[in-house]
């Protein structure tokens, strides 16, 4: 239990009803210029603080964690991906990390269906070829001639909350719905959709023709979308990625487009620590993939939902109390240890 009111630093800017309510329950100090943080800045800026409130874009490693101020108690993640923190240093230093799960589902199951549409469809070449050239020489039978979704596969990898989503959207569009998953699904999810469910996901990537991404990113799952399997998929087949860059290994996929064996891809997500790759834009100028800006869960309401779950998390932890989105190193069971309290 703690008496005074806790002081966090926050590193980027977030929906300024969530500022405001977090002004009035705690001693915030958020990074106004709304840039990456370096790790010295981090440290610098939790020099008497409680809480660590991260976002995806912080590199919270072992060295940092080993860095943090002794007051530092939890890390308090805006967002459902953790795999910028090093979750077993954090538990290991007695240092509780919580995350924002579920309040993304339904934004980022929306997206991934925009993209499903938009690659098949031809729409964003569509609106460019008109906006680009500000002349249209009118309709055409074989103008713009894309492909149809409905009885095309689809087959998703994870079917977890947003995978579930994604499937349930897939279905009403006419795709036939498989899926690749740690678990199978009970029948009251299978049923409805109709899934077949895959326990080889090489087999499954050569039965389907898009394939859509929606499991976290773990050592298990890096470049889960391997080289081998991008060349196992059909041949004119697409991928969709709407969840971490990492599942994909993104040298492969652009060998894949540009020998003509895959048709194209959307992506949200990509490599950018250096830059987007050069080729990748190529593509997208070509109008092989479609690239956003890692829009999948941005919009208001899930940011103003995410912001309210970090809250409800300080405030648990603050109380003394096991705070509900804890996030647990792979095997660590039972109660907290604290050994920084």
């Amino acid at each position: 239990m703690v008496s005074h009111k806790p002081h966090i630093l926050v590193t980027r800017r977030l929906p300024e009803t969530i500022e405001a309510r977090m002004a009035t329950l705690f001693e915030t100090h958020v990074n106004e210029d709304d840039v990456n943080l370096t790790g010295d800045d981090i440290i610098g800026g939790l020099e008497g603080k409680d809480v660590l409130v991260s976002s995806i874009t912080d590199r919270i490693d072992a060295r940092l964690i080993a860095r943090l101020p002794r007051s530092v108690r939890l890390i308090a993640q805006f967002g459902n991906g953790v795999d910028n923190i090093d979750i077993e240093a954090a538990w290991a230093a007695g240092v509780t990390v919580t995350n924002t799960p579920s309040v993304l589902t339904e934004d980022t199951a929306d997206m991934a269906m925009v993209l499903m549409l938009a690659l098949p469809r031809r729409l964003v070449e569509g609106t460019q070829m008109l906006v680009r050239d500000g002349v249209w020489a009118g309709w055409s039978p074989t103008s713009m001639l894309g492909h149809r979704l409905r009885g095309k596969a689809l087959g998703i990898v994870g079917m977890g909350r947003i995978g579930t989503a994604v499937a349930q959207r897939a279905k009403a569009f006419g795709l036939n719905i498989h899926y690749f998953s740690r678990n199978r699904r009970p029948p009251g999810v299978e049923t409805p959709l109709e899934a077949t469910y895959w326990h080889d996901l090489d087999a499954m990537v050569e039965a389907v023709d898009i394939v859509s991404l929606h499991t976290p990113h773990t050592r298990e799952t890096f470049h889960i979308l391997s080289a081998d399997r991008l060349r196992r998929m059909k041949k004119g087949s697409f991928v969709v990625n709407v969840s971490r860059p990492e599942l994909l290994d993104e040298a492969a996929l652009v060998d894949a487009i540009e020998s003509g064996h895959l048709a194209g891809a959307a992506l949200d997500v990509f490599e950018n620590r250096h830059g987007i790759n050069p080729r990748l834009l190529a593509l997208a100028e070509a109008n092989k993939v479609v690239l956003t800006a890692h829009m999948a869960s941005a919009t208001l309401e899930a940011r103003i939902e995410m912001g309210e779950t970090v809250i409800v998390n300080i405030r648990a932890f603050m109380d003394g109390h096991q705070p509900p989105h804890r996030v647990l190193p792979d095997g660590a069971h039972g109660a907290a240890r604290n050994l920084r309290s």
